[in-house]
């Protein structure tokens, strides 16, 4: 690293995220700088695997777009909560669906230019149906099972614009 931090602060803590601001000072010319970052917890990004090969996505409203998007389950870490368990939890939560065949296909940078977030991407096999456990603002949300051509040609019409999405589908591909 070519600078060094002068000040650190914490200027807005919400309940999704909070933002830091940094002071910095660079080494070699000693110039000045603020950066501003979105901290945020993390969280877990499920492809849910249909034993037909069909994936298990989620229609649900996005309330800074104003839309519906097609989307992978996904939901925020809670507190001291590993990649793995929101995981399984937003798996059951969103889809109804359990599995005891979780593995781990790697990880995204979803905004590293201002957000440390980390999405981790999982894949759920051997699935078990069940029931949701929807939280407050995704009773709405509806189940879609597409094939991975399928959710291909979404993804180059336009229907599924979500970056998680479309990189764990990637990731999903490169293993097939």
């Amino acid at each position: 690293m070519n600078f060094k931090v002068i000040k650190s602060s914490i200027v807005f803590e919400g309940k999704v995220f909070s933002v830091r601001v940094d002071d910095i000072k660079y080494n070699g010319t000693g110039n000045l700088a603020t950066r501003q970052i979105a901290i945020h917890p993390g969280g877990a990004v499920v492809i849910p695997l249909l034993s037909n090969g069909k994936i298990i996505f989620v229609k649900q409203y996005r309330y800074p777009h104003n839309e519906i998007l097609i989307e992978l389950p996904a939901g925020k870490l809670d507190k001291d909560e590993s990649p793995l368990n929101c995981a399984i939890r937003e798996l059951k939560e969103e889809t109804g669906y359990s599995s005891n065949n979780i593995i781990k296909l790697g990880k995204i940078y979803t905004t590293p230019g201002f957000c440390n977030e980390v999405l981790h991407i999982f894949l759920a096999k051997d699935l078990k149906e069940g029931y949701h456990q929807r939280e407050e603002g995704e009773e709405e949300m509806e189940i879609l099972e597409l094939s991975l051509d399928e959710a291909e040609e979404k993804i180059k019409n336009g229907e599924i614009v979500d970056a998680k999405t479309i990189s764990g589908l990637m990731m999903l591909k490169l293993i097939k």
